[in-house]
């Protein structure tokens, strides 16, 4: 099957040593807190400490540099839930290439700021990624912008698969990878490494309960449209496009299971990296720390657990370290 895949282990290898020096191969520590938990080895990796604050900068750098010179001159767009904005416009920077990134009204502040001040032109869309992606599809028509998506483009997936080369080359005999799934195009770049490399790994991908657009897609055997509501996992928002062309089939294929997870679980989960990993992440990056707190993941061997992303808002941090809920269960 894997011969069918639109990324291969050789092409995220080829990513690899393309966006070598420009990318951080970042660190992996053990947990004590979480290991005596789980009753298994854990290991956080810590890929919020990447240059933008998280993984999205592989997947960005690669997908600009796999561009031809005049492509680049045309300049480069976008849709974003925040984090691979960041990242394309801190790449394309690099490169003297222009993004345009373009967001929906849910998209944080403290995210939008930022890619402002790395030199994108940025637009605000609606309240939904369809509504953004609607937008930078009209300026690809019109304006002949070079779209880079956020996870449905192999170039985007093997850069994201670096990170899997990264954890299967300091732990060769980790059990379960749990991975954050929005998209999808880190978890099928880093199933399709952590299986190209080991096939008996498990990676587990994990999402909010409220408006997982690849939980209901795997569930539907299609891709289908999802509501998005406010989360504390904001980057996991978003749908997969109904005319995905390569994370769908990747996740159907390569991820052992999908596991949601409530706000308070997720709340929970970056309460405990802050107070006891003193590690401060976004909520889209403590889902594997809330799954194992929650006990809905059980695993014979070592863990790592990928901590995606740090670029929080610091009052939403705040309040939720104080304990305090910010969205409904209910999903409102």
């Amino acid at each position: 099957m894997a011969s069918t895949w639109p990324v291969s282990l050789e092409d995220i290898r080829a990513a690899a040593r393309r966006i070598a020096g420009r990318v951080r191969v970042t660190a992996m520590a053990q947990s004590v807190s979480l290991s005596e938990i789980a009753g298994v080895p854990v290991h956080l990796k810590l890929e919020h400490h990447q240059a933008t604050g998280s993984f999205k900068l592989r997947g960005a750098t690669n997908a600009v540099l796999s561009l031809s010179p005049a492509e680049r001159a045309r300049g480069i767009v976008a849709a974003s839930t925040g984090n691979h904005g960041r990242a394309l416009a801190y790449a394309a920077e690099a490169e003297g290439a222009v993004a345009t990134i373009c967001m929906s009204r849910l998209v944080p502040e403290n995210k939008v700021s930022e890619i402002r001040r790395l030199g994108a032109d940025v637009r605000i869309v609606g309240r939904s990624q369809d509504e953004a992606q609607q937008e930078v599809d009209r300026l690809v028509r019109e304006v002949g912008l070079v779209m880079v998506p956020p996870f449905d483009h192999p170039a985007v997936v093997a850069g994201q698969g670096t990170l899997g080369l990264e954890i299967i080359g300091a732990l060769q005999q980790v059990s379960t990878v749990l991975v954050p799934l929005s998209g999808g195009g880190l978890a099928a770049g880093v199933a399709a490494a952590i299986k190209g490399v080991n096939p008996k790994t498990k990676v587990i991908g994990l999402t909010m309960e409220r408006g997982a657009a690849m939980k209901a897609s795997l569930d539907a055997g299609r891709p289908v449209q999802v509501e998005e509501l406010p989360s504390l996992a904001d980057s996991l928002g978003g749908g997969i496009g109904l005319d995905n062309h390569v994370t769908f089939a990747m996740c159907r294929d390569l991820l052992d299971d999908v596991i949601l997870l409530s706000e308070a679980e997720i709340a929970a989960g970056m309460r405990h990296a802050y107070a006891l990993e003193r590690e401060i992440v976004e909520g889209a990056a403590a889902v594997g720390i809330a799954a194992l707190l929650a006990g809905k993941v059980r695993a014979n061997g070592p863990v790592v657990a990928i901590l995606s992303g740090r670029n929080v808002d610091m009052e939403q941090h705040r309040r939720v370290i104080n304990g305090e809920m910010l969205f409904a269960e209910d999903g409102r």
